[in-house]
């Protein structure tokens, strides 16, 4: 699960490479059931940060370990995999759900829609495991969510990192504005 390369990636810098982590909206990536409102972007460093920790982490409210994690990118991208960082003492996440370019999901839809790809996910605290996404699938991504709907048995759910490798388009997908449509044309806006 980590690089398939035949090297050390730590020496040749491989992660750091493919990491989507500065593709990230930032001030627009929001957490549902996050105990410190706000915690959620402090997950969010660049690959050789990942184990630095200032103490800070997203933490699920007291026992309730289900958390929804929104991310917009600035860019359209393809994600080709994502690495988690837990919490110790069974509150790390064992599962993950994704879903792609849907804004406003909240748990009850979580629940109740197909994922785009679910994972089973270990403890992993040195960030070394990448899960690889079903490529196809993770193409022209604007947004993702990703639900994490259990820990391994804490009563909470703490995360600590989260990376995306993949690789960024030019594509910026813009909302318009305002559309016009005339029936009838008239003459004089055309010239």
């Amino acid at each position: 699960m980590a690089c398939m390369h035949d090297h050390s990636c730590e020496d040749h810098d491989c992660s750091s490479d493919w990491s989507l982590y500065k593709h990230i909206d930032l001030p627009k990536v929001s957490a549902l059931n996050e105990a410190i409102p706000g915690s959620v972007k402090s997950v969010f460093k660049a690959w050789e940060e990942r184990l630095l920790s200032s103490g800070d982490n997203l933490e699920s409210n007291e026992g309730d370990p289900e958390l929804l994690v929104y991310i917009p990118f600035t860019s359209d991208v393809k994600i080709k995999g994502i690495s988690i960082i837990g919490g110790a003492n069974g509150t790390s996440p064992s599962k993950m759900r994704a879903f792609i370019n849907r804004e406003g999901i909240d748990f009850s839809d979580a629940q109740s829609m197909q994922a785009v790809q679910e994972w089973d996910l270990v403890e992993n605290f040195q960030g070394v495991l990448e899960y690889q996404t079903r490529y196809s699938k993770f193409q022209s991504v604007a947004n993702i969510t990703l639900h994490f709907p259990e820990s391994f048995g804490g009563d909470t759910t703490q995360i600590q990192y989260i990376g995306f490798k993949g690789e960024a388009t030019k594509l910026k997908r813009d909302v318009v504005a305002t559309i016009v449509y005339e029936i009838t044309p008239n003459p004089s806006d055309h010239k």
